[in-house]
């Protein structure tokens, strides 16, 4: 059973999404808050496994709380009703796992949760290139990927579809190699590019224009 715990400040999104994910076999909302000042103590005592974040709420964000429990907090979806490319890379940079809205269907959600559970990330292909516009709208600097860390071709490919949120078995099923060859791929991924996970290679690969 996959341990969810869910932090947003309306009391009927709370309800919706819980009774949603009560519809599976496989995923419970073990606890709730209603800002991130709450969160704190609720994600200490009920050991979840994902952390469903609304992104804007008062006392604290859901930004700010994933900047102040930075690496403490566990993988964490940020939810939000806008198609908000700002919050996205703000979220990214604080350290979340995902980005979904909060008018995805049952399926998606719930899809969306276990590959987070299981290590994935969970951004979507289409923000691809909004994201870098939002990266250097917010004063972040481009760095050629000639002048920066040198990634192969086959790489490059592995990063872009880490940024879709594609797992490894995902990524072989899409490429061909197998599972074991696509691990040692993004091992050297993270080594180049001087990272220790996914989502900050996925960052670093935007600064260096490889995605």
């Amino acid at each position: 059973m996959i341990r969810v715990v869910l932090v947003d400040d309306q009391m009927l999104v709370r309800s919706g999404i819980r009774g949603l994910l009560d519809l599976t076999d496989d995923i419970r909302v073990v606890a709730e808050a209603a800002n991130g000042d709450e969160a704190v103590a609720v994600i200490a005592q009920a050991q979840a496994q994902v952390l469903l974040l609304d992104v804007r709420m008062p006392l604290c964000s859901g930004i700010e709380l994933l900047r102040r429990q930075q690496g403490l907090l566990p993988p964490t979806i940020l939810l939000t009703t806008f198609d908000d490319d700002e919050a996205l890379f703000d979220g990214m940079r604080a350290g979340a796992r995902g980005f979904l809205l909060k008018d995805i269907s049952l399926e998606r959600l719930a899809e969306g949760i276990r590959s987070v559970a299981a290590g994935a990330t969970l951004f979507r292909p289409g923000l691809t290139e909004r994201t870098r516009a939002a990266y250097e709208q917010a004063g972040g600097t481009r760095i050629p990927a000639e002048g920066g860390a040198r990634l192969t071709a086959r790489e490059t490919e592995i990063l872009a579809l880490m940024a879709a949120g594609l797992n490894n078995s995902e990524i072989g099923a899409a490429l061909g190699p197998s599972e074991g060859t696509i691990k040692n791929h993004v091992s050297n991924i993270l080594a180049k590019l001087a990272v220790r996970d996914r989502v900050r290679a996925v960052l670093r690969g935007l600064e260096l224009g490889y995605i």
